[in-house]
């Protein structure tokens, strides 16, 4: 894990055991919360138009009401990789590797196709 994403797992950490949360947070629960706060995130964006979210992202409140949300989810997430003793750095290193093999730059550069499709 890098060192500044250590340093910030470990702020999430004491944050949450300075409150005695530990006890709530077993991977089960810790999923159900970062798939309601991704909700959260889209609910933000629900109904709006490309043009009405660059709007929403034009204004400091609005920037803020999403980094709010982006946060939360990113906490989760760090909570369950912590949960399952996941070393987030590792995990996205490998993913990117294993999107890399099945999305070469040649088939799918500009294209949102499934891997599948390709």
């Amino acid at each position: 894990m890098s060192d500044s994403l250590s340093a910030l797992v470990l702020e999430v950490l004491r944050f949450r055991d300075e409150r005695d949360w530990a006890q709530f947070h077993t991977p089960r629960q810790l999923a159900a919360a970062l798939a309601i706060e991704a909700a959260e995130l889209q609910e933000i964006l629900l109904w709006k138009s490309d043009a009405e979210v660059r709007d929403l992202l034009s204004t400091p409140a609005g920037v803020e009401r999403l980094a709010h949300e982006i946060a939360d989810v990113l906490i989760f997430a760090l909570l369950m990789a912590d949960a399952c003793r996941v070393d987030p750095t590792a995990a996205i290193r490998e993913k990117l590797l294993d999107n890399a093999t099945k999305y070469p730059i040649n088939k799918s550069k500009g294209r949102a196709t499934k891997y599948t499709d390709l």
